[in-house]
């Protein structure tokens, strides 16, 4: 991990600096955000799970543990903050159509098929090997190249190629195997 987020998490635990908390949402915003709209579908359940999840982080800051990874342990609370979504959304009570129409019927099948592979598709993320899923998180969703990421996770650019590849190869493997693809 790099000593760079280490000292961002230091100030933000010091809180003598009010915008370390600011800082490390901006660092972490766009990772957490297409994590949580690739598992809720919706824009705004995305964004409301985002803002829980960095109010989780700030709560529980100081039990994060420091010798491992800082990423993995955020993303997996924003996980978990959509899991909480979702959950609640099943207890939702169903509402009735105003109207019955073929082509919304056509266009609710086809958003349930799409919810559907998000929802595998992020779970083969969650089991791929952290560095493996991190590698391929930056470069598919964050757009970063392959030299931005190699500086980003302090690797050898031919061992984050790696990763990427692999990465991609474990997910289709995984969906293939559920038969989404």
């Amino acid at each position: 991990m790099s000593t760079e987020i280490h000292q961002l998490v230091r100030d933000c635990l010091a809180d003598d600096d009010p915008s370390a908390m600011m800082r490390l949402v901006s660092r972490f915003r766009g990772r957490v955000f297409g994590l949580c709209y690739r598992m809720l579908g919706q824009w705004q359940d995305a964004e409301d799970a985002m803002q829980e999840t960095f109010l989780r982080v700030s709560k529980n800051l100081r039990r994060w543990d420091a010798s491992r990874e800082f990423e993995p342990w955020l993303l997996t609370i924003a996980a978990n903050r959509c899991r909480t979504q979702l959950a609640r959304r099943k207890h939702r009570p169903a509402t009735e159509p105003m109207f019955d129409s073929s082509a919304t019927d056509r266009r609710d099948s086809e958003a349930q098929r799409a919810q559907q592979l998000t929802e595998e598709l992020n779970q083969a993320l969650i089991s791929l090997r952290p560095e493996w899923r991190q590698a391929f998180e930056l470069f598919h969703q964050q757009q970063m190249s392959y030299e931005e990421i190699s500086l980003e996770m302090g690797r050898p650019l031919g061992t984050v190629k790696t990763w990427v590849h692999r990465g991609r190869q474990e997910i289709i493997r995984k969906l293939q195997r559920r038969e989404v693809i």
